[in-house]
């Protein structure tokens, strides 16, 4: 974290690595700790596959036919094979391929599902002296990728893992088997990291895992909701954000917690995957409709105006129109400001295969459809509602082509706006913003003088 990565990385400039990233934040920050342990252990960064000695492409094995893109990039990746390069896969896809990989990839070096990134070092050396080396803990270890080797891509909001693994065993979800059992940092280890961050300028802080409230403490110290303020509570942290929350593990304290600490933001990401019992039975998920509502009821009655996002799977195996209706009707009944919403696709080794009902492709892209629609105008309906409002952003950025600053404010909600009269906005500031005009997906506004 606080170390000078690029000094390190100078003992062997001939090392050099590529790094391709798919998938969730959570391997977007293992990316940033595989960069910092490869730049601490003498290799450097370069930009393109053809400069690079080592490369790397981290999967994520979540949508359908993921393991086939891999092995097409994989393919793409063969004819650089002349040059001398050494290839490896990162993620849960070398977690769910393991061995398979080499049979199928034999110019294939290394492959580390993300439960082993620890051992990295050892791998390294391993495929330097021309062997392969495999990194397959799944299940087994009890121990988290702890690194103060991380190069983080972001200078103003950065990345905290504060749990690894998924023990809930959804009926349709491949991480369990890929990325392991549930392990937690201790609160003290994840509140140093914390506190590093400030020193080095973060001021936003998003707190990471597969069921970030599923989290235990080791030492017993704190609770989810007690290390959530405890962060919150850092000097110089303004705001803090988590995800990704399972229902079941979603307790009103966290939602008291976000109202006692101004820092905690005022968002909430709340996967549903269905609005009807019966089908989150088969899902097994844990929680019936009434259950996920009323943790919904707890965030509508805080005292600060909470945005809620969620997920929603259509098309689960034995899914009825009267179940889709159902998902339907929540939608109009939580009034979401955001939905990501996909298509199920039976992934391998989980519980979902064995179902029968399948449901044909061309009536899952029907009600996706359906689905999209519905929510598109609840959330253009809910957006008029910000008009005349006053936000404070975080300016992450501007685009010249429109002449416009680009920010977020604390519910999540994506916010563009000019600043006249001279004014520039530093990016990394928080300035307040007025909004004049509202979309399905964002709003627009003035910064405020």
């Amino acid at each position: 974290m606080g170390l000078d990565l690029q000094k390190d990385s100078q003992r062997d400039s001939r090392k050099t690595f590529y790094l391709e990233t798919f998938g969730c934040q959570m391997n977007v920050h293992d990316s940033e700790k595989v960069i910092g342990t490869l730049l601490h252990e003498g290799y450097r960064q370069v930009d393109t596959v053809e400069q690079a000695d080592l490369i790397l492409y981290n999967t994520c094995s979540i949508r359908d036919k993921a393991e086939q893109k891999v092995f097409h990039r994989l393919a793409d990746y063969k004819k650089l094979l002349a040059q001398g390069k050494k290839f490896g896969v990162l993620g849960c896809v070398a977690q769910q391929e393991g061995d398979k990989i080499f049979e199928r990839a034999p110019h294939v070096s290394l492959v580390c599902g993300s439960a082993s990134y620890r051992n990295l070092p050892k791998m390294l050396v391993q495929i330097e002296a021309g062997q392969r080396a495999t990194g397959l803990d799944d299940r087994e270890t009890d121990e988290c990728f702890e690194t103060e080797f991380t190069a983080r891509t972001n200078p103003h909001r950065g990345y905290i893992t504060i749990i690894e693994g998924c023990d809930k065993f959804c009926a349709y979800c491949v991480v369990p088997f890929t990325r392991g059992k549930e392990r937690s940092r201790t609160s003290e280890s994840i509140l140093a990291e914390a506190r590093q961050m400030v020193d080095l300028g973060y001021t936003e802080i998003q707190l990471l895992g597969q069921n970030v409230n599923s989290y235990k403490d080791p030492a017993g110290k704190k609770s989810f909701a007690e290390l959530l303020a405890a962060v919150g509570e850092i000097q110089g942290i303004k705001r803090v954000r988590f995800t990704t929350s399972h229902p079941r593990d979603f307790g009103r304290d966290i939602v008291e917690a976000i109202d006692a600490v101004p820092a905690l933001c005022d968002h909430v990401h709340l996967p549903v995957q269905s609005g009807s019992t019966r089908v989150l039975d088969a899902m097994q998920r844990l929680y019936s409709r009434q259950q996920y509502l009323e943790r919904i009821a707890w965030m509508k009655a805080a005292r600060r105006e909470l945005s809620i996002t969620t997920d929603i799977i259509v098309g689960f195996p034995g899914e009825t129109e009267a179940d889709f209706a159902e998902t339907l009707s929540l939608l109009d009944e939580v009034g979401y400001d955001g939905v990501f919403s996909f298509k199920y696709s039976p992934r391998p080794n989980t519980p979902a295969l064995t179902l029968d009902d399948a449901i044909p492709d061309q009536e899952k892209a029907k009600r996706l459809e359906t689905l999209m629609a519905r929510q598109r105008e609840i959330q253009t309906r809910r957006n008029k509602n910000y008009l005349g409002r006053t936000y404070e952003v975080m300016v992450e950025g501007r685009n010249e082509v429109r002449k416009q600053w680009l920010g977020r404010t604390s519910q999540n909600k994506t916010l563009n706006f000019t600043a006249d009269g001279g004014a520039e906005p530093l990016v990394g500031s928080y300035v307040p913003v007025k909004i004049t005009t509202s979309f399905p997906n964002s709003l627009l506004g003035e910064m405020v003088i």
